[in-house]
């Protein structure tokens, strides 16, 4: 029996995700959550085999979560599967202890790869991150601004890209607004951006909002 835990906040995309295992692996157990909370809740309560985790939920992240499921279970493969381009968060997500990143656009063989590579053991990198992850290693990477930013620090600039305030933020993160308002601070001084409109341009040209 595989057992695969779906973590995405949509339900249309958790059902054709299901779909899609469904037809792959016949002994199959799937498990649902729609948020960091309910996945955490779910890890707690039995292990997996393979999650399957989107970044982009409301409340806690899904690198929030990611960091949640290896300090309850650290030897759990988690496949990133994401919205987001390769180029933006796969880095991230890998150094967090994914064990590989998908993007939504992608066909559902490359899903079903990154699956029986998780599930044998290994990771899923294609050609595009290897290179990236090879240059990094050399010292020949030059990261973006963004990627200096601690994962708290990324989802509050997204947010605000979004146009929240820093009081809906707070709220929506179960934060102060004093701690927000430190979070805004850091943002600007490591991205050298001032405004929040200049934040939300950056953001907006490398596709870290949809």
């Amino acid at each position: 029996m595989t057992r695969i835990l779906i973590v995405d906040d949509h339900e249309i995309v958790r059902r054709g995700l299901k779909q899609i295992l469904t037809d792959e692996f016949p002994q199959l157990h799937v498990g649902e959550a729609g948020d960091a909370r309910q996945a955490l809740e779910a890890v707690h309560k039995q292990p997996w085999d393979v999650v399957l985790l989107d970044i982009n939920m409301p409340g806690r992240s899904g690198l929030e979560a990611l960091e949640d499921f290896k300090r309850a279970r650290p030897g759990m493969p988690v496949v990133v599967l994401s919205a987001f381009p390769e180029a933006d968060f796969a880095l991230r997500s890998l150094k967090l202890g994914a064990c590989g990143y998908v993007s939504k656009q992608s066909a559902s063989d490359e899903l079903l790869t990154a699956i029986r590579k998780a599930l044998a053991g290994g990771r899923y990198i294609t050609p595009a991150l290897a290179e990236k992850l090879a240059a990094n290693l050399a010292g020949d990477f030059a990261a973006d601004p963004h990627e200096t930013l601690s994962n708290r620090e990324l989802q509050v600039l997204r947010l605000i890209a979004t146009g929240k305030t820093v009081k809906e933020v707070a709220s929506q993160l179960s934060l102060s607004e004093k701690t927000v308002g430190t979070y805004r601070t850091r943002i600007s001084e490591k991205m050298g951006l001032a405004t929040n409109v200049e934040l939300t341009r950056y953001a907006l040209q490398h596709r870290l909002v949809d």
